[in-house]
């Protein structure tokens, strides 16, 4: 029986969990078979808030072994102190090599910052064939507010004097940029902002791995300087405007990178449309990557940041 490519059906989804480096338990839901395309979430969201990346997969199982994760300190995934950004490499590393067997075909999908951490796993050497990012963050001119120097240490010291909501509303006022108005009104929803104020100290592990690409300064020469898979870097044709300059200057910056506008606003896009581009994207042939030019998960070059 033929599937219908361009509708949702319901696909059996299977969870598990796996151990990273450290022991950390990463929570998965998995659906389909094949080459596998890895979903990584961006800032404060996880399964339970995206139900966007099971749509997609649903649409893609047919071809894809399709993976979904909570990352460190979110939904059903574990955490543990002290964070350091290469953690979260190394999970990435794992759900790799324990749920889709270490596949050197993996395709890897990323929101937002999450595409910051994806970026930085490969150049830290996790093996992957290919990224997809949606809306990457950088800020590299005067199209907004660059992030504070102080951004993480605030966004820690909210966290630590037990007050998260405050590093909720940091979040969404210096790296979101939404006007302190509209950040009260979204304070008086009692279950949106629970759901935030849960995920607080994880605000400030996507700080780290966006780095300085949000200082308002052109992206650093060595910045993901041996990333060489195919970079399909992504933006909604309707979306705020310092997203798709975001988009821009990093596809612009990687020398094996595409850069595509897609129907999408808000920083978002619809599953037909993203399910879309990845099956296209994720058919391609990668470049052959030598033990040389990217090293076995055990032998990641996790340097400081």
């Amino acid at each position: 029986m033929s599937t219908d490519r361009t509708s949702r059906t319901s696909t059996s989804t299977t969870t598990t969990t796996v151990r990273s480096a450290d022991g950390t338990p990463i929570a998965c839901s998995t659906w389909g078979s094949g080459d596998p395309i890895v979903i990584i979430d961006g800032a404060t969201a996880h399964r339970a808030t995206t139900p966007e990346n099971a749509a997609t997969a649903e649409l893609l199982a047919d071809e894809f072994l399709v993976v979904n994760y909570d990352r460190r300190g979110r939904g059903q995934s574990g955490d543990t102190a002290p964070y350091a950004p290469e953690r979260e490499l190394e999970d990435l590393a794992a759900v790799i090599d324990q749920v889709a067997g270490g596949s050197p075909a993996t395709t890897v999908f990323a929101w937002s910052s999450g595409g910051n951490l994806a970026l930085n796993a490969a150049q830290a050497g996790v093996r992957v064939a290919r990224l997809a990012l949606f809306e990457p963050n950088a800020v590299v001119d005067d199209d907004r507010p660059p992030l504070p120097a102080d951004y993480v240490a605030r966004l820690d010291d909210a966290v630590a004097a037990g007050r998260p909501g405050d590093a909720v509303a940091l979040f969404l006022t210096a790296a979101v940029g939404l006007p302190p108005d509209m950040v009260a009104e979204v304070r008086q929803d009692p279950e949106t902002w629970s759901a935030l104020e849960a995920v607080a100290p994880t605000i400030a592990y996507d700080g780290r791995q966006v780095g300085d690409a949000m200082s308002g300064r052109p992206l650093r020469p060595d910045l993901w300087d041996r990333v060489d898979v195919p970079v399909l870097v992504m933006h909604g044709t309707g979306t705020w405007p310092f997203l798709a300059s975001a988009a821009r200057a990093i596809s612009a910056h990687l020398p094996t990178a595409t850069l595509r506008p897609v129907p999408g606003e808000d920083h978002t896009t619809t599953p037909e449309v993203l399910a879309a581009e990845l099956r296209a994207f994720a058919g391609q042939p990668s470049h052959p990557q030598t033990p040389h030019e990217q090293p076995r998960h055990e032998q990641l070059r996790l340097e400081e940041r």
